[in-house]
């Protein structure tokens, strides 16, 4: 068994039960908290990342580490996906939570839910070749298959709240300043 089937053997194990009393607790707790002290609200995330080898980066987030990599293309060993695969790759993730989140609090049923994000980039930015264009992604697709009892209006409305409500989402669609500083 690999590393990755063990972790997904560990968490899959969550009944549709076990999974809306987790959230239902989180959402309370967090409404609490927020309610007491509006402060609690604000997060501030910290990732640090290191390179190694050719062009990949060691990524330390919080107690978790893991490999980011470029193809051979891009001078890259392919140990890993690249960093654009992983931003696709946080999209789609706070998207489950979202929808899962949100499906709680409309008391809809997700049975199954599988997103596929398609990302298009135009290299010649990154190579410098023309610098008339976007260095990052200039478009980008969802597909959300959710299976369940409820009916196709009631999962645009959750589709909507999602998209609403998604902190991965914003940050691909609304410019968000960044400040870079080198020490």
């Amino acid at each position: 068994m690999t590393l990755l089937q063990e972790q997904i053997a560990s968490i899959s194990d969550v009944t549709a039960d076990q999974r809306a009393q987790r959230l239902a607790q989180a959402g309370g707790a967090w409404n609490e908290r927020i309610a007491a002290d509006s402060g609690t609200a604000q997060l501030t995330y910290t990732v640090s990342g290191r390179g190694v080898g050719s062009v990949a980066t060691e990524i330390r987030a919080g107690k978790h580490r893991f490999i980011v990599d470029e193809p051979g293309a891009l001078a890259g060993d392919d140990v890993a996906p690249s960093p654009v695969e992983y931003a696709l790759a946080a999209l789609i993730s706070c998207q489950v939570v979202v929808y899962r989140l949100y499906a709680q609090a409309l008391e809809l049923t997700i049975d199954e839910i599988e997103i596929t994000a398609e990302g298009d980039l135009d290299v010649r930015k990154l190579f410098g070749i023309d610098e008339s264009g976007r260095a990052g992604f200039h478009d980008v697709r969802l597909r959300v298959d959710i299976s369940g009892p409820d009916s196709a209006d009631q999962y645009e409305k959750l589709r909507q709240a999602v998209d609403a409500h998604c902190p991965v989402l914003d940050l691909f669609a609304n410019p968000v300043p960044v400040s870079v500083a080198l020490s």
